[in-house]
């Protein structure tokens, strides 16, 4: 297999936005894009509330923008989706993307409202190693997607059921609808199922990620934030997503969907055969561990444990929305209050890269871009 390129850049607050379109150049966006293509950006909202790491930081989104734009990718909009646990109207407007989306004129979509995408059936050419099964009826997915360039906004960070969360993982909610709980059993064949999809409706696939702040810890909500200052981008996900691992302490092929990607050859997980250029991350293993937050204890024995049988019981059926009001009461209603706001105003008050989003939040900062 030919090695996969990857960049790297160790950036500040001060230069971000000209290193994200650095970035994007080393790693080969404007060849990998199609030009007469329409462009759509993917951001991860894991949670509504800014908590450091389990969002699309304001600036990559900004960054990203500004790349395209360089390169002459005018025609951009952003898709969002909604999760069980996520409102994605309060995500985008509590992690300041609103005023970036008016200042560039960027129009957004949701992918769970009609009027928005509309939802068809796919037949995939290739190989599906579980979605055929877990959607007897057939895969559906957004008609909006086909044709088009898709660009992924993921963050380095930790998952409690895939070890690590990326650019692989950032299609998920994206591409299936709500019912993609039903796939968490298969979690990791899944993600590969899905980035064998992308390759066949998409123009072109590539991934910014962030990994100023990174996420340790049981993610992609509940982590311990950790200042380390890169951000990566790649054409292939599997490889992106390997070098974070790397970066984080973790073998990526131990991690299942990095390793069957990579046997799939949907893209390289293996470091040794990726291409990295900008910054030296040789010595870099920051030695993130994964742990549980309590609440995933029943989701690993729901989904992996002796309660997988019960499945359809629990999540196919009206039960789910207890499970899922339980999510929410402890996200919004114990952690974010009692916990994890006060990790945000600390990084915020504390770090380099909470001063730079509080300029966001004053638009401070896309005024002085302005002026």
């Amino acid at each position: 297999m030919s090695k996969s390129k990857v960049s790297v850049l160790k950036t500040k607050p001060e230069t971000v936005l000209e290193d994200y379109q650095r970035l994007a150049e080393m790693a080969g966006m404007p060849g990998v894009l199609d030009a007469g293509a329409s462009t759509i950006l993917k951001d991860n909202i894991s949670w509504h509330f800014p908590f450091p790491a389990a969002n699309t930081t304001p600036w990559q989104m900004e960054g990203t923008i500004l790349a395209l734009k360089k390169f002459g990718f005018n025609d951009i909009s952003c898709v969002q989706n909604k999760t069980v646990v996520t409102d994605a109207f309060k995500g985008e407007d509590l992690n300041n993307y609103v005023p970036i989306f008016k200042r560039y004129d960027i129009p957004v979509l949701f992918n769970f409202k009609e009027e928005d995408v509309k939802w068809v059936t796919y037949e995939p050419k290739s190989r599906m190693r579980v979605l055929k099964m877990i959607y007897p009826e057939g895969i559906t997915i957004p008609d909006y997607f086909f044709g088009k360039n898709i660009v992924h906004l993921p963050t380095v960070k930790c998952h409690i059921y895939t070890t690590t969360t990326g650019a692989m993982k950032n299609a998920f909610g994206g591409l299936l609808n709500t019912k993609r709980h039903y796939t968490h059993s298969w979690i990791h064949q899944t993600l590969v199922d899905l980035l064998a999809i992308q390759k066949e409706i998409h123009t072109g696939v590539f991934a910014m990620m962030d990994g100023t702040t990174a996420g340790n810890g049981p993610g992609p909500r509940t982590m311990y934030p950790v200042v380390k200052d890169y951000i990566l981008a790649s054409a292939d996900q599997v490889a992106i997503d390997a070098v974070a691992a790397k970066m984080m302490g973790h073998d990526p092929l131990s991690i299942e969907y990095i390793r069957v990607a990579h046997e799939d050859k949907l893209g390289v997980g293996d470091v040794r055969d990726i291409e990295i250029v900008g910054a030296d991350i040789s010595n870099e293993s920051w030695g993130f561990t994964v742990g549980n937050n309590g609440v995933s204890l029943f989701g690993n024995l729901a989904w992996f444990g002796p309660l997988k049988g019960m499945q359809k019981l629990f999540f196919h059926t009206p039960m789910v929305h207890a499970f899922i009001f339980g999510s929410e009461a402890y996200h919004d209603y114990y952690r974010w209050p009692l916990k994890d706001r006060r990790v945000f105003e600390e990084w915020k008050a504390k770090t380099h890269w909470g001063k730079l989003f509080e300029q966001y939040e004053t638009h401070e900062r896309l005024e002085s871009v302005e002026a």
